[in-house]
């Protein structure tokens, strides 16, 4: 076999493998979508359905109308969406102040915090389910979505700090040093220099964040009391019963529930880029 057929195979293999690897990630997601239109006899059925024949809005339109536990659904998908965007500011924004310092400058206790963070991100969320009620309780936050906030900066923020250390450190110092000679305060060259250029790393992050707040179900479950504080996977939790299970409702309820994800990775997604090249100084 001649070098340019092997290369030829080659690729085609590498393709073959992508597509395979993104049916296999897809699949799920076109089965949710799918079930959540499909009436009730081709959801309990032994025989494989891949395409809904008999197309249906019943379920959507139940789970609207109807909502879960005497709320509607909005209430469910109002708390995530506070609980997630709260996260993602208030993360994001000590994360990357925590990640400059680290970053920037050198002090007593620095290796000794980096190893910390590392540390923190080892320990399984459920080993600090319980100390976390107490300290949420004693903070007068148990039942209200300010507690659920904390507890998710909290989560996110090592992860954040790592992320965006590394994206600062790739930052020369030689752009700020040509801001201060120009006679930039150092709150405008970290606003206009050094801001713009760790944009894809905050953007990353922010969307680490969301997703985490957006999904956590245990602490939602421990921390409101009301049904009316619930976050959308718990109100998902409302569908299995002792006598059944609502699959055609869990599957619409599922399919709402990722509609906000993509539109906030949508939403960011475009400043990824353009951060990549703002900020710079011309030469």
């Amino acid at each position: 076999m001649n070098p340019l057929a092997r290369k030829r195979l080659a690729r085609a293999a590498l393709n073959t493998a992508g597509v395979l690897v993104f049916l296999f990630a897809v699949f799920p997601v076109y089965w949710m979508i799918s079930t959540s239109f499909k009436a009730n006899d081709q959801i309990f059925t032994t025989d494989f359905v891949p395409f809904p024949t008999h197309f249906t809005f019943d379920h959507v339109e139940r789970v609207l109308t109807e909502g879960v536990a005497g709320n509607p659904i909005w209430i469910y998908m109002r708390n995530s969406a506070i609980v997630a965007l709260g996260t993602v500011l208030v993360g994001s924004a000590f994360a990357l102040l925590a990640a400059t310092a680290v970053a920037r400058f050198r002090f007593r206790g620095r290796t000794g915090f980096l190893i910390t963070l590392l540390i923190v991100q080892m320990i399984p969320c459920e080993a600090l389910l319980i100390p976390l009620f107490l300290n949420v309780k004693r903070m007068g936050l148990y039942d209200n979505l300010l507690g659920l906030i904390v507890i998710q900066v909290g989560l996110t923020l090592p992860f954040g700090i790592w992320m965006l250390r590394t994206f600062v450190a790739a930052v020369p110092k030689s752009l700020e040093e040509a801001a201060w000679i120009d006679g930039a305060s150092r709150f405008t060259t970290f606003r206009k220099v050094l801001f713009p250029l760790v944009a894809p790393g905050l953007v990353a992050t922010s969307i680490f964040s969301f997703i985490t707040a957006w999904n956590d179900l245990i602490f939602a479950l421990v921390l409101m009391k009301e049904s009316s504080g619930y976050t959308m996977p718990v109100a998902l939790q409302f569908f299995f019963g002792q006598r059944g299970t609502d699959w055609g409702a869990i599957m619409a309820t599922s399919t709402l529930m990722t509609l906000p994800v993509i539109a906030f990775f949508l939403l960011v997604q475009r400043r990824m880029v353009s951060g990549l090249v703002a900020g710079a100084v011309k030469g």
